[in-house]
Parts: C-alpha cells; structure tokens; sequence
C-alpha cells in the first residue's frame, strides 16, 4: 500500500516535456485523482522489485509517469512513453 500523498512535485524538464507533447490538461487531472486518494484509476503501483521505491502511474494509454516519495511529497522524475 503506498503512502498518503498530500503533494506532488516534478523535476523541472518535466512540465515542458508534457507541454510538448500536448499532455498538461491529462496529467493534471491525473494528479487531482491522485491527490484524492484515488490510486486505482491511475493504475498507481511499484515498480518490481518490490520495496525499490520507484512509484509509476498512467497519465494515458501511452505515457506513464515514474516517481519517488519523500516523506508525503510524490516527486515525478521521468515520463516514459511505453508504446
């Protein structure tokens, strides 16, 4: 079970990343989800191994977002685009 998340914080190439790419509008509804507590629509899960602290979640069918916790603070560092 992951942690409560009370903030989430991006890396700084991360918001450009996503504007180019025509993502903002998905990923901050996303975000919203998540700060709701609403982690299944998401598809928010740890990365394998278990216990590596790497935190993933959906934006779309096609980009994920892969995060870390620190202490209440989700911080996502990459977008991976899996298709």
């Amino acid at each position: 079970m992951p942690p409560e998340i009370l903030r989430i914080t991006e890396k700084k190439h991360i918001i450009p990343y996503l504007e180019a790419r025509q993502l903002m509008q998905q990923y901050e509804k996303v975000k919203a989800q998540l700060l709701s507590g609403d982690t299944f629509r998401t598809s928010f899960k740890e990365l394998n191994p278990q216990n590596s602290g790497i935190w993933s979640f959906r934006i779309n069918k096609q980009f994920r977002a892969h995060s870390i916790f620190n202490g209440n603070t989700l911080r996502v560092y990459k977008i991976d685009n899996h298709q």
